[in-house]
């Protein structure tokens, strides 16, 4: 903590701007050494020629000072927004470092924030979801963990664990007297009502993990019924090749596109049947590992055709699908129909065709995605802050037989843990260990 540590925050790539942030106690140092400014005054912007380490000038750039601890680190900053590209930035970076500063490690600021008191873990985790969030709605769930949502609900369960282990330690002095019936009642009302809002708020968080993630959209079917076809009309260009040849396409292919306000996988399987060879066996248990992943699936069936066996192959694992949104689509509406429907109506299949457009799709693709996307439940963001709840909730189902039974001492040691658990969401009581392992899945220059 008491170097001063740097890094390019923007992006790798051409933009009109990039942005180079120093903190620590050199970082005013430094920028008065490589601006050959003697004054830079806190949080005004100074445009100013920065130079390298032989006197050349390297940009004009704008610097910003954040004097401690008003900063986001909480030490002080200094930021130079320099013109964009990576040789201006890197030479700046290298000056910077030359002078200094060491170069620092993912997620370096934002860790150094937390340890400062600056944020807690929700905000920091929030934070890093929010650059890769692939929907709006997930920018405003984040939002609202920014502002402390998921910290209040943490703050609530702890102080009530706390009082009730409170209550618990006043009971073991009076071990002797019998506990008054309304105190276990209100213990045991209370630890049901946490335990019920953390099974909707795990639940909720698993349905809608797509939103951060993106929402994995696979494509099934046997094989030459448009499955390729269909992921290069949603593609609007031809990435899976297209052919008469039954089985040509052997793997996965998987691209992202933008449906709404949501950005999905979207992933091309290889047509199932009984494989014909050992390559395309292998692209068979690929999409049925797929599907299994999924969080929608588009089953595609041929309607200028009647249902073989191969198709009801296909209907039989749709049948087997649990928590996963189904869309059967029949192909070929632009060919006469010979389908029979009455072996799909309960699957509420939509007909469309590859080849005259795929809006009906697109359609119901939106409607089941912003539907996943509705709820006002709070939601975790990461397998950590799921594993946190998880295990909170399974010290107090375990805790109230004691309860019951008046073996208190038990009792207050599962609500001990169970505190533990409920608090590591926000500032675990672990060492560095879970910090860095969790601060190293950041970008640098966060």
């Amino acid at each position: 903590m008491n170097s001063t540590i740097a890094a390019i925050a923007t992006a790798n790539g051409i933009s009109s701007i990039s942005i180079i942030r120093v903190s620590g106690s050199k970082a005013l140092e430094i920028a008065k050494k490589i601006s050959k400014k003697d004054i830079i005054t806190p949080r005004l912007a100074t445009l100013s020629s920065l130079y390298n380490i032989n006197n050349e000038l390297i940009d004009q750039a704008i610097i910003l000072y954040f004097i401690s601890p008003k900063s986001f680190t909480g030490e002080d900053i200094i930021e130079f927004q320099c013109h964009g590209g990576m040789i201006v930035a890197q030479e700046i970076l290298d000056t910077i470092i030359f002078n200094g500063a060491r170069l620092a490690t993912a997620g370096e600021f934002s860790k150094r924030a937390f340890l400062n008191g600056k944020i807690d873990l929700t905000k920091a985790e929030a934070t890093a979801k929010l650059i890769e969030a692939k929907s709006v709605d997930a920018a405003k769930i984040l939002a609202k963990q920014l502002k402390g949502e998921l910290k209040d609900f943490v703050d609530e369960s702890r102080d009530m664990l706390l009082k009730a282990l409170a209550y618990s330690e006043v009971l073991i002095d009076y071990a002797e007297d019998n506990i008054p019936d309304d105190i276990v009642d209100n213990l045991i009302y209370q630890l049901d009502n946490l335990t019920s809002k953390i099974e909707i708020i795990v639940e909720a968080s698993h349905r809608r993990r797509g939103l951060i993630e993106g929402f994995k959209v696979s494509i099934i079917g046997k094989p030459n019924v448009g499955k390729s076809s269909l992921l290069n009309a949603l593609l609007h260009y031809d990435r899976a090749i297209v052919s008469h040849i039954a089985g040509t396409t052997r793997d996965t292919i998987e691209e992202s596109i933008r449906i709404g306000s949501h950005i999905i996988r979207l992933v091309d399987t290889a047509g199932i049947r009984e494989a014909t060879d050992d390559i395309e066996k292998i692209g068979v248990e690929r999409a049925m590992n797929t599907l299994n992943e999924s969080d929608i699936v588009i089953a595609l069936l041929d309607g200028n055709q009647k249902i073989d066996e191969e198709d009801k192959k296909i209907l039989s694992l749709l049948d087997n699908l649990e928590n996963i949104h189904i869309i059967l689509a029949i192909n070929k509406s632009d060919l006469p129909q010979n389908i029979d429907k009455l072996q799909i109506d309960k699957f509420s299949p939509i007909l469309m065709s590859t080849k005259e457009g795929v809006t009906t799709l697109t359609d119901k693709l939106l409607k089941i995605l912003n539907s996943i996307g509705e709820g006002e439940e709070l939601m975790l963001i990461s397998a950590r802050q799921i594993e946190a709840v998880t295990k909170t909730k399974d010290e107090i189902i375990n805790a109230k037989p004691l309860l019951l039974n008046e073996e208190l001492e038990f009792f207050s040691y599962h609500l001990q843990n169970a505190v533990e658990h409920i608090s590591s969401i926000s500032k675990p009581y672990n060492s560095d260990e879970i910090l860095d392992k969790m601060f190293g899945e950041f970008c640098l220059g966060k």
